[in-house]
């Protein structure tokens, strides 16, 4: 990120460089996918299939080369691996591999899609999905917001929430 890093709100900074193994609770709302088609795609991604809101258990496994993301929402349990490569970051889901751009300042940081490829086929950036992914930190708390969706298709995967940060990135 370079020097946009600095800007980030301490809690936020805090979090992103944490090593090694670390679980965190919160609470999330999860959005159901809008058709069957974004249902199907959800599934590919591993992503959450049914609304529904309660504790959200994250895992982080963070080391030298790669951070592996465990989030264990009420039914269901999606894993990504976190990578970066050329000034991104590269995000292995499911099927999907996804590249973004980081952006950050005193409020949040925000992933922009710049680039998708799934079963390894690249995706033409005019059907690359619209998506909001964004974290902002609150005394104790980190605060997400990831949504995916695609035209004539819909929302294929969305939830909100927040995670209690540890005593050690509180400060």
């Amino acid at each position: 990120m370079g020097p946009q890093f600095a800007q980030l709100p301490s809690p936020l900074q805090h979090f992103h460089a944490l090593a090694g193994a670390h679980v965190l609770s919160g609470w999330v709302e999860v959005e159901a996918p809008a058709s069957r088609a974004a249902r199907l795609l959800a599934r590919c991604l591993g992503a959450p299939l049914n609304a529904h809101q309660g504790p959200i258990r994250f895992e982080l496994e963070a080391g030298a080369a790669e951070e592996v993301w465990t989030r264990h929402f009420p039914g269901k349990t999606m894993r990504s691996r976190l990578t970066q490569a050329a000034g991104h970051i590269v995000e292995r889901l499911g099927f999907a591999q996804l590249r973004f751009g980081l952006e950050g300042d005193v409020d949040m940081l925000e992933m922009k899609l710049v680039q998708l490829r799934f079963l390894g086929v690249p995706c033409p950036r005019w059907l690359l999905p619209a998506v909001v992914a964004e974290e902002t930190a609150t005394p104790g708390q980190l605060h997400f917001r990831v949504k995916a969706s695609l035209p004539l298709i819909g929302v294929v995967a969305s939830y909100r929430g927040y995670l209690k940060l540890p005593a050690e990135v509180c400060q």
